[in-house]
């Protein structure tokens, strides 16, 4: 998992609409980027919907907000539709951004044991270094989780 002081990978990927995103498109900004499971999932959902609802102290406070997972862009449409999301979901289908910070590994629930994405979060600064790394995430308070520094 990268960590804090490591550089990002740039490209994080191509969003709902098919546009590709990339950290320095946030340059001089911190970028939120975060990792979840699955669309419309209630963990998910959850943390998503709590972003949404921090964006403007998020925005205040000098964020921007990306989250990643393995859904197609399709489903991330319908899911950043129906959410009222006011930020762009990266479709990771091949999971090489996911992998290249570290948010792919071993799970574990009810007894089975699988590969999956580690929910997280990482805060970049505004040259793209990791200042932050988040793995124990209150999907709930997740804006707030954020900027409680």
């Amino acid at each position: 998992m990268l960590k804090v002081g490591d550089k990002a990978p740039e490209l994080l990927g191509t969003d709902e609409a098919g546009n590709e995103v990339r950290v320095s498109d946030y340059k001089g900004r911190k970028l939120v980027v975060y990792f979840y499971p699955k669309d419309s999932t209630p963990g998910c959902t959850a943390e998503a919907c709590s972003l949404r609802d921090g964006m403007d102290a998020l925005v205040e406070a000098g964020y921007s907000v990306v989250g990643i997972s393995g859904d197609s862009a399709a489903s991330h449409l319908r899911f950043k539709e129906k959410q009222q999301l006011n930020f762009p979901l990266v479709a990771d289908v091949d999971k090489s951004t996911i992998q290249a910070f570290g948010a792919w590994g071993e799970k574990k629930m009810a007894g089975r044991v699988y590969m999956g994405i580690i929910r997280s979060t990482f805060v970049l600064d505004g040259d793209g270094v990791v200042e932050r790394v988040i793995t124990k995430v209150d999907t709930k308070n997740a804006a707030k989780q954020i900027l409680e520094n």
